[in-house]
């Protein structure tokens, strides 16, 4: 059952809304990517190729195996393993860290799922409408889809101040800001809080991404936990005052009736209201689609897309398959 779009919502315009896609999205995009599912599934990912190159020692891998299996401090085992695979440089073109993360991340063009692309189709009409994006998502899952439906979309880490600056400013709308780094620029990927340090140091930069969090619309989207994310409450919950007063939204699967209850409760004195999208994790797309026929003009749709409630009726998506690709970690439960 996909539930009704809540009116507060609804009566936003696209520029109204800055759309924060987290790991749940990429899970159902692309579910074939274990990678996607969770911190432990991106850094068993790497370790897999670290040995499928042979860069490690055996006793080196089954101190990193024992750790994730054991769920240690996960972003600590991520440094540890860049660091094994870095040795002796802080230049990304000349370690294997590089080479590790593209094997990872390799021809992602080819595992989008389908009912995955409708979601991505509502994002991209919500962008061409005036919406912006961010991710905590390493992938470029967004922007690829985009070269497919003929938008040119360009992807931005926050090692790139000046262009960070234009895109708070909303003189970069079609670009997506991807707060922890994407693979394509290594370089750019921080995993510790303190790799953060000089971008926080800017405050003009700062200020202006701030400036979005109070005056605009944030949509959370299959990203739970991102406001427990020490990147995101540097950048907004720790600098913004009267968060009561600012009216953001969080879309989740109601499927734990306690849980919702309990992370709505907690949201709603950050300025962020909890709302259910359905029970099942296939009526996200649906959700964001008419949420995206009601604030879009009418006639301006995404080149290449196509009515989502065929696809969904009529394509290859199947209980069996559901139940497969939602078969992720417990932190993506509530939409993570």
């Amino acid at each position: 059952m996909c539930w009704k779009l809540l009116p507060s919502l609804k009566t936003k315009r696209a520029e109204d809304l800055v759309l924060v896609i987290g790991t749940g999205v990429s899970a159902a995009v692309a579910p074939d990517v274990p990678a996607l599912k969770s911190w432990k599934g991106l850094i068993q990912a790497l370790l897999d190729a670290a040995n499928d190159f042979d860069l490690l020692e055996d006793e080196e891998n089954n101190q990193f195996q024992k750790a994730i299996q054991e769920d240690k401090n996960l972003v600590h085992v991520a440094h540890d393993l860049i660091q094994k695979l870095s040795p002796r440089t802080s230049n990304v073109r000349s370690s294997f860290f590089k080479d590790c993360l593209y094997e990872v991340f390799d021809d992602l063009e080819s595992k989008l799922d389908d009912v995955g692309k409708n979601l991505l189709q509502s994002v991209l009409r919500l962008m061409e409408n005036g919406s912006l994006v961010i991710t905590t998502n390493f992938d470029n899952l967004v922007e690829i889809y985009g070269a497919h439906q003929g938008m040119q979309l360009e992807s931005l880490d926050l090692s790139d101040e000046g262009k960070v600056l234009e895109w708070a400013q909303e003189k970069r709308k079609l670009s997506v800001l991807h707060i922890h780094g994407v693979y394509t620029n290594p370089s750019g990927i921080v995993l510790h809080p303190l790799g953060y340090q000089n971008v926080l140091r800017n405050t003009e930069v700062m200020r202006e991404i701030q400036k979005l969090y109070e005056k605009k619309a944030f949509v959370f989207l299959g990203c739970g936990r991102t406001v427990e994310d020490t990147t995101f409450q540097s950048l907004f919950l720790e600098a913004v005052r009267n968060k009561t007063d600012l009216e953001h939204f969080m879309l989740v699967r109601r499927d734990d009736v306690d849980e919702f209850k309990k992370l709505r409760e907690n949201m709603l004195d950050k300025g962020i209201k909890v709302i259910s999208y359905g029970d099942e994790y296939v009526d996200l797309p649906e959700y964001l689609d008419r949420l995206a026929n009601v604030i879009c003009p009418r006639g301006n749709q995404v080149r290449g897309a196509t009515n989502i409630d065929t696809t969904l009726k009529n394509g290859p998506f199947t209980t069996s398959s559901q139940d497969q690709r939602m078969e992720t970690e417990d932190e993506i439960k509530l939409g993570r």
